[in-house]
């Protein structure tokens, strides 16, 4: 959940290619002069399309578009963006669909200027950053395991450094009439919990959880971090296996099942 390197010197006339290195959606944006950040609206094109061409002007808003490196269902994506800098100066970029969590500066010398660092300097930098990344994703999704159990489900979480896109843990077995707490402890990352069929509209609720034998049933988005309203509460009155996704995140693997027991 980072750009590597978020810090990256380059001449004026010099090109960057941003590279796609993970399933969950991206952007690379430049805000235009006097622009704020505004929350990523998945109806909205210009966060979802490639914006302003191929060579940065320096105050005009630019986007990339979706990335990722898979297919995405549901959105348009690249795996690359490419943008090239005639104009000096530093100039910060944000992927929209994460805001303030994610962004980075470049930064635009003098043409011929001796660079600061070289490309293999990023490289190197950049893998050491990825490889302590994801050690602290492990530790976060080991920590979410010791709390979880067979009727409290974690719905992902993150931590400022990284996200679990996981549901921890994602099967469990119960008897019927218990209820089974799926909740969404993080604080950047919105979540739902769909069993049956996966619904046009993601963001809505359906079915009723306190008696849920079987069917559609959707927590609609589970917010982050947002005190009771992050829980998704499912009271299990028939036997079977259910399986349930995320429906904004099962292309990654965000999918589990409760097996219901007499």
């Amino acid at each position: 959940m980072a750009f590597l390197p978020s810090d990256i010197t380059v001449n004026e006339g010099d090109s960057i290619n941003w590279q796609a290195n993970a399933a969950e959606i991206h952007t690379v944006t430049f805000l235009a002069a006097g622009q704020s950040l505004e929350p990523f609206n998945p109806a909205n094109p210009d966060q979802l399309f490639k914006r302003g061409g191929g060579q940065y002007d320096g105050h005009s808003y630019y986007n990339s578009g979706i990335l990722s490196n898979v297919e995405v269902p549901g959105f348009p994506s690249e795996k690359s963006y490419k943008l090239k800098f005639q104009h000096e100066g530093d100039f910060t970029y944000y992927c929209v669909v994460h805001g303030m969590a994610m962004k980075g500066t470049v930064h635009v010398q003098d043409r011929g200027s001796a660079y600061p660092h070289s490309q293999r300097d990023y490289d190197r930098s950049s893998a050491a950053q990825e490889e302590a990344i994801l050690k602290d994703g492990m530790k976060l999704d080991d920590a979410l395991a010791r709390h979880a159990s067979n009727h409290k489900v974690f719905a992902g979480d993150d931590d400022g450094i990284a996200m679990v896109m996981r549901f921890v843990q994602p099967t469990v077995t119960v008897h019927v009439g218990d209820t089974v707490h799926f909740i969404n402890p993080g604080m950047e990352a919105p979540h739902t919990v769909t069993f049956g069929n996966e619904p046009a509209d993601v963001f809505a609720p359906i079915g009723d959880p306190s008696h849920y034998s079987g069917g559609d049933l959707s927590s609609g988005i589970i917010p982050a971090d947002a005190g009771p309203h992050s829980t998704f509460d499912v009271t299990f009155t028939a036997t079977g296996t259910f399986k349930y996704i995320c429906a904004l995140h099962d292309y990654m693997g965000m999918v589990g099942k409760v097996i219901v027991e007499d």
